[in-house]
């Protein structure tokens, strides 16, 4: 009977070993055949990994680093990431708190001397979470055509933005503000004594071993660094040149898929953080009407579809990046793109279903007097000279942006939809006392739109 069951055994394992690549290998051919019609010849591409149960399943290219020199994309290729940069800033942040220099609780202007209150105490957290009312100052006209050409200092950055009045009160709306972060990388300067890039590279970089991570520095050149675009027309065309000071905490790092899965590793492993810390970051930050922020420390936290994730998504002058964890399925799914034209966030759902084995983007065809109710005229906030029209064709919506054209919102639920063809934009209405009052869209940033008629 023993040797009986031993032979069971080992013919259990063997059927595992050949299923798992058979699997593996079905995945492969899914995700090759949605990518590769979208990326054919000579045009920017996207870099894509694939890991489950912290094994890497799937790592592929597709499209040219350089469309110039017609240079194929290679998996150790290096992509500037944008805001995923949010979570080594805040994670720095929070090896100052577990070393007790800092506290979430803090007022900035502990570390800022003349940055003003205005009324309020704005906190370290406040900071880490968009909720300080601060406005974005990448959202703001200088009256310079040029200025994303120069180089700033952090602080002259700063000054641009601090004497600007609070969108409202701390804690009590979630706003994405690439302020906050910008502030928070010269705090981790202010505490540790070090500037931002130098605090990151020797806590953070060396010591995990990403090789293929970098700060980006105006004039210096960067390894396996691949070019950016856009797209105008028919026309793929070099990105906008901006100078590297200007995303600074909030978007400056460079890196490859290979060592974003390294950082991911290194974080549910207790390289970087305590699980404590870790898990504050990854928890939504509570407003203080009880209601969730849905961000906590430079991660998002999501539900498509029944099935929940974290992670961030980027995007900076010639790039577009997502890296997402769904903890429930242990599944991770890292993208980057070099254009600016690429609907990552579509790409990313589509990916990560084929993986789970469950489609999370949804259209769903919600009845007339639901689709009633949605319809009318929004004004963006605090420009209300910015209008969409939104109306009923068919069985969906459609929103008339002026100046920018007509685009299907497609429903993920009663509330939540996207806009067709406008990469990285999800939006949500908002209902008070039953009634559409406006909504608000995600994309680069939070917006809020007002119904006026």
């Amino acid at each position: 009977m023993y040797k009986i069951i031993v032979s069971f055994c080992f013919c259990l394992v063997g059927l595992v070993c050949i299923a798992q690549p058979q699997a593996d290998d079905r995945l492969a051919k899914s995700i090759d055949s949605l990518v590769a019609p979208q990326f054919q010849g000579n045009q920017p591409g996207v870099s894509i990994l694939i890991a489950k149960k912290g094994q890497v399943v799937y790592q592929k290219t597709f499209g040219s680093a350089s469309v110039e020199l017609d240079v194929p994309l290679k998996p150790e290729l290096t992509f500037d990431l944008g805001s995923i940069t949010k979570q080594f800033t805040a994670v720095a942040i929070l090896q100052l708190v577990e070393q007790g220099k800092i506290a979430l609780t803090d007022s900035i202007q502990r570390f800022i001397k003349d940055f003003p209150s205005k009324g309020y105490t704005i906190t370290i957290e406040n900071l880490l979470t968009h909720t300080s009312g601060i406005p974005d100052y990448m959202q703001l006209e200088t009256g310079d055509p040029y200025a994303e050409r120069k180089d700033f200092t952090p602080k002259a950055i700063i000054d641009l933005f601090k004497t600007l009045p609070l969108q409202f009160e701390p804690g009590t709306k979630f706003s994405y503000s690439n302020s906050g972060y910008f502030l928070l990388g010269y705090v981790i300067a202010q505490v540790s004594g070090e500037n931002y890039y130098k605090y990151v590279q020797d806590h953070i970089l060396t010591p995990l071993g990403l090789n293929h991570t970098f700060l980006n520095h105006p004039n210096e050149i960067i390894p396996n660094h691949v070019n950016g675009y856009k797209k105008e027309g028919d026309q793929y065309k070099k990105a906008d040149y901006w100078s590297a000071t200007l995303p600074y905490a909030a978007g400056d790092l460079i890196s490859n898929t290979a060592d974003l899965f390294t950082w991911h590793q290194a974080l549910y492993s207790g390289k970087v953080l305590k699980k404590e810390s870790l898990d504050k970051a990854f928890a939504p930050f509570i407003l203080k009407d009880g209601t969730s922020a849905g961000y906590g420390y430079g991660w998002y936290q999501k539900d498509f579809n029944g099935v929940k994730s974290i992670g961030h998504g980027g995007a900076i002058t010639g790039f577009l990046t997502d890296e997402t964890y769904y903890p429930g399925q242990d599944v991770y799914v890292a993208i980057l793109c070099n254009c600016e034209c690429i609907a990552k966030d579509d790409l990313s759902l589509a990916i990560a279903g084929l993986a789970l084995g469950k489609p999370l983007q949804t259209d769903l065809v919600l009845n007339d007097s639901v689709l009633n109710g949605y319809t009318g005229t929004y004004a963006m906030l605090p420009d209300q000279k910015r209008t969409m029209v939104i109306a009923k064709k068919g069985d969906h919506l459609v929103a008339d942006v002026k100046g920018q054209g007509s685009f299907e919102l497609l429903f993920q639920s009663d509330t939540a939809f996207d806009f067709k063809g406008i990469p990285g934009a999800s939006a949500r209405f908002v209902m008070e006392n039953g009634k559409v009052t406006g909504f608000v869209v995600e994309q680069n940033g939070r917006y809020e739109w007002k119904k006026i008629k």
